[in-house]
C-alpha cells in the first residue's frame, strides 16, 4: 500500500452559534471538531467540543477507523469550554495545545512563546501542518494551517472562532457579538487568514 500523498482535513462535527430561542440573553454554541490525517501518519484533532460530547466524539472517530488512542496531537484553538471539553479522552497524545499553551501531562513546552507574530509550530514531519497565533476572539487564540490537502489549491485554515460562520464575512456584527477580547487584532488576523488560505473552516 502506497503512502498517502495528501493531508486530509475532515470535519467530524460542524459547529454552530446562535441565540437561544427561549432566552434572548443566552447563546447556544459548540465548536467545529476537525480531524487532520497527515500524510506522514500523524493524526491531529482540532477542537474537542464540550465535556458532554465524549461518546459522540468516540463514535465520530470510529467512523474514520480510529480510536482515541490513535490521536497524536490535540489542538484547541482557544480555551473556551466548547473547544476543550473532550481533551480528557486523548491521554495517549504526545501534546495538547490550548491556544498558544502546549503541554504533556504536567510538562509545559516552550512553543509559540516568542515576540515574533509570524512564529509557527510545525506539527508534522513534512512541515505542512502548522499552528500559528491568531489573537482576537481571545488573546491566546491559534489556528491550524494545512498545506497539500485533498482540496487542492492553497492552504486550509482551521480557525476556531476567528470566524464564527460564513455570514460574518459580510456582517462583522456576528463575530463581534460572539465576543472578542481584541476586535482590532481579530479584524487583522481575519484579513491575514483570508489572504493566506483558499479554504477556511470556522
Amino acid at each position: 500500500m502506497s503512502a498517502p500523498t495528501k493531508n486530509k482535513v475532515i470535519v467530524l462535527q460542524p459547529g454552530y452559534s446562535r441565540e437561544d430561542e427561549h432566552d434572548a440573553t443566552a447563546m447556544r454554541a459548540n465548536c467545529t471538531c476537525t480531524l487532520v490525517r497527515c500524510r506522514d501518519g500523524l493524526n491531529i484533532i482540532v477542537d474537542t467540543m464540550t465535556a458532554w460530547d465524549g461518546d459522540l466524539l468516540r463514535s465520530l472517530l470510529r467512523h474514520q477507523g480510529l480510536e482515541v488512542e490513535d490521536i497524536h496531537v490535540v489542538v484547541c484553538t482557544h480555551g473556551h469550554s466548547d473547544h476543550i471539553g473532550c481533551n480528557y479522552l486523548f491521554q495517549s497524545a504526545r501534546m495538547h495545545m490550548v491556544g498558544a499553551c502546549a503541554s504533556n501531562r504536567d510538562l509545559y513546552l516552550d512553543h509559540l512563546t516568542s515576540d515574533d507574530e509570524n512564529e509557527e509550530l510545525a506539527l508534522d514531519t513534512n512541515g505542512e501542518v502548522v499552528v500559528k497565533r491568531t489573537p482576537g476572539h481571545t488573546l491566546s487564540c491559534v489556528s491550524v494551517i494545512v498545506q497539500n490537502t485533498q482540496f487542492g489549491g492553497g492552504p486550509v485554515g482551521i480557525a476556531g472562532d476567528l470566524f464564527e460562520r460564513r455570514e460574518d464575512v459580510e456582517d462583522e456584527r456576528i463575530w463581534r457579538n460572539a465576543g472578542s477580547e481584541d476586535e482590532s487584532s481579530q479584524r487583522v488576523e481575519r484579513s491575514k487568514m483570508a489572504l493566506l488560505c483558499d479554504h477556511i473552516q470556522p
